[in-house]
């Protein structure tokens, strides 16, 4: 089942033009040309909700995407993608890193690898990076309707090996097709299991607050009793 609802909340080109972080994150992010507007159109149900383009490098912008108005689906732009100009390419640079690193907001980042393909030295530096900046991300495997089983098991095997030699436990692994639907369940129920979470780890703290709040002084108890 898709999701009940899914809207267009706005665009940002800096952490200044984001939306208040009041519900969880969850980003999308991929070098150019992986199927990451293709996989948001399929996960939401909404074949328009982002719009696709055979041009690498389309998404140029932070999207925010409010998804059953409980999180936010983030569309990052692609890395990868050799803009013609420097300053360009180090404003856009700039701009998603600052999001990584500072949005308090942002639960999980899936970073879309292209499963007819071998590891490649951008996805390996990205995914090197977010765990040195100690962000909390998970693998999708997208266009598995199009690659042979050898090839993907290959491809996770590539990252799985990489994961071993960093002495870290694997990150989630999704495999999923914006074609057939495949992996789209499996995704759905992964991010609102950490919806859920978010939710309910805000409600020990309200909890908390009211336990440990300001207590009624001495006089005070007693004219109560």
């Amino acid at each position: 089942m898709p999701p009940r609802s899914a809207e267009f909340v706005t665009s940002a080109t800096d952490l200044e033009g984001c939306p208040d972080p009041i519900v969880p994150e969850f980003a999308f992010i991929g070098r150019s040309n992986v199927g990451k507007s293709s996989l948001i159109n399929r996960l939401t149900g909404q074949q328009g909700l982002a719009k696709v383009s055979a041009t690498p490098g389309h998404t140029k912008t932070l999207n925010f995407y409010l998804v059953q108005r409980e999180w936010h689906l983030v569309d990052l732009p692609g890395y990868g993608f050799a803009q013609k100009n420097l300053a360009d390419r180090e404003r856009f640079e700039a701009m998603i890193i600052d999001y990584l690193e500072q949005r308090e907001s942002l639960i999980r980042v899936f970073v879309l690898i292209d499963s007819r393909l071998p590891m490649q030295k951008l996805d390996r530096d990205f995914v090197v990076w977010l765990i040195g900046a100690d962000i909390d991300f998970a693998l999708v495997y997208t266009k598995v309707d199009k690659t042979k089983p050898a090839v993907l098991r290959a491809t996770r095997g590539e990252f799985e090996a990489l994961f071993q030699q960093m002495g870290l436990s694997a990150a989630p692994m999704f495999e999923t097709s914006s074609e057939t639907g495949a992996g789209k369940v499996e995704l759905l129920r992964f991010i609102a299991a950490e919806v859920a979470s978010v939710q309910a780890d805000g409600e020990d703290e309200e909890d908390s607050s009211e336990v440990d709040g300001p207590h009624p002084s001495e006089g005070d108890r007693t004219a109560a009793g």
